[in-house]
């Protein structure tokens, strides 16, 4: 049985030579998803499909701008909305207090989905051409904010059976009793496993929406199965049919890829929907 080594969060405190900065592992984490997106959707923009559309680094650089927002506000929004609607409108201010936690993955999603809007929207572009580029690109975020979540000893799971070799006792839990390392199944799952198989079946031209498709029902499928490990929010428990919120979440994810990937199986790549975008001073 194993200990949470219980590591200090803040990563490097420049308060010590008289800068009150505090660098903390968590926000590592989202820098290091972010890094891991530029480098593979700019990759993504170089495939023939997507490059016969003009897409450059350039794009993506922006694109990142735009889901950086969305990441952001949808998901402290989404937490507010989803976890503690009752608290935040006794304490709206509160809402502003993100150095505090709180974030939702769910509103995440649905921050970066209208931040892909406005950015198809502004470049004219198909918003299933957009989403079918970066899919692929979003898993390993999620496994950098799951080592996040590890280091700083929170989301832990649900009781395990002490003879589970990976067992972890987390004392940030109050409990002496060991768990699930629910983060590292998370990080495995929606984060390698899921990178893994949207690379391989995105690096070939598929139907418009069809790679997208393919992330959400992948997403919300190992999402659902993770959360049988993870311990439900104290302050909200299991739900109806002994399920979390988080797994209610997914099933609206999963229908919805499901029957956008059924979809695209009627429609041709996005280079055959159109001629490809000219540039100004190109042709």
């Amino acid at each position: 049985m194993l200990v949470h080594p219980q590591f200090d969060p803040i990563a490097l405190d420049l308060s010590k030579i008289g800068i009150p900065i505090a660098v903390h592992w968590y926000g590592i984490t989202y820098l290091v998803g972010f890094g891991l997106f530029l480098f593979l959707a700019a990759r993504r923009a170089r495939l023939p499909q997507f490059e016969a559309r003009g897409w450059t680094r350039r794009d993506v650089e922006d694109l990142l701008f735009y889901g950086v927002l969305g990441t952001v506000v949808g998901g402290r929004l989404g937490y507010v909305l989803f976890y503690k609607p009752g608290f935040y409108a006794a304490h709206p201010l509160e809402i502003l207090s993100v150095w505090k936690g709180g974030m939702a993955f769910h509103g995440g999603l649905l921050g970066v989905i209208v931040a892909i809007a406005l950015f198809a929207r502004a470049r004219k572009r198909p918003f299933l051409e957009v989403t079918d580029l970066v899919a692929p690109c979003v898993p390993t975020g999620f496994a950098a904010g799951r080592v996040g979540n590890f280091i700083n000893g929170e989301l832990w799971g649900r009781f395990a059976d002490p003879s589970l070799p990976w067992a972890m006792v987390f004392p940030q839990s109050n409990s002496p009793l060991p768990r699930h390392p629910s983060q590292i199944y998370q990080f495995l799952l929606e984060g390698l496993l899921l990178f893994v198989v949207l690379w391989v079946y995105g690096k070939k031209p598929r139907g418009l929406g069809q790679v997208s498709g393919a992330f959400l029902a992948g997403y919300g499928i190992l999402r659902f199965v993770a959360e049988f490990f993870r311990e439900p929010d104290s302050f909200l428990g299991l739900l109806a049919l002994d399920m979390s919120m988080g797994q209610w979440l997914c099933v609206p994810m999963i229908i919805a890829g499901a029957a956008l990937w059924i979809w695209g199986r009627g429609r041709g790549p996005s280079t055959a929907d159109s001629a490809p975008v000219l540039r100004a001073g190109k042709a």
